[in-house]
């Protein structure tokens, strides 16, 4: 009995681990991307006015997500997390590398174009993502402006979603999960005038996520790792 749980134990040390903030875009879309590749990694929650000393250790730059490898790699940018995930494994090619395969000429093109997709909502949409939040925050007299701002970028997803049911074809990507945490912010900020909204497609695309099962338990609320320390597995 004490060999199996001595054994148990040293498998979950060689684990990932993962530091994540539930509601915290960059920490989310990480998480989807560990349960798509079906990865476990052991999860530490935490509130930001309280960070554990060993993940500013690890990462002194001191935000989420940061991912530790049993190797003592540190990988800091919610992006890299996401490649790593679907280094490890891809069961559902949200990297299209098959979707590429097939056409020679545009081997890798594909998840060209999803970062530049991703990079290009990383820097611009979230700017005016915050400048709209914060508008509606503080009760500003632009905030009509500010959602125009958002509503460019929208309008590149609706086109997008028009021709196919996710950003790049009829099969989820990694664009697909790597925008959906923002967009859900945006949803959320005039919840009303989005329901609203000339953007069908990028409503039925978001609500899909949204009411899915995986959503469900990538949301999933843990103890916080500093209150007790509890072990919690998530993925795989």
């Amino acid at each position: 009995m004490n060999e199996n749980k001595s054994k148990i134990s040293n498998e979950v040390e060689m684990l990932p681990l993962l530091y994540s903030l539930r509601n915290c875009p960059y920490a989310m879309r990480a998480r989807v991307a560990i349960f798509k590749a079906k990865q476990t990694v052991l999860l530490r929650d935490i509130v930001l006015s309280n960070k554990p000393i060993d993940m500013v250790t690890a990462s002194p730059k001191g935000t989420v997500p940061v991912l530790v490898l049993s190797n003592g790699i540190v990988i800091e940018e919610s992006l890299e997390v996401m490649l790593w995930a679907f280094a490890q494994s891809d069961p559902n090619d949200l990297l299209h590398r098959h979707i590429d395969e097939r056409f020679e000429k545009n081997k890798g093109n594909t998840l060209i174009n999803m970062l530049e997709l991703i990079n290009e909502f990383d820097r611009d949409f979230k700017n005016c993502l915050e400048q709209y939040k914060c508008a509606k925050r503080y009760k500003e007299g632009n905030i009509e402006q500010c959602r125009e701002a958002c509503e460019f970028y929208l309008q590149k997803l609706e086109q997008r979603l028009t021709h196919h049911l996710y950003l790049f074809s009829d099969k989820e990507s990694l664009a697909d999960i790597a925008l959906l945490p923002f967009i859900r912010q945006f949803a959320k900020i005039e919840r009303q005038w989005y329901l609203q909204s000339p953007y069908p497609m990028v409503r039925k695309w978001l609500g899909n996520y949204l009411q899915s099962p995986m959503f469900t338990k990538v949301m999933a609320k843990y103890p916080l790792w500093l209150d007790n320390h509890e072990i919690v597995l998530f993925g795989g």
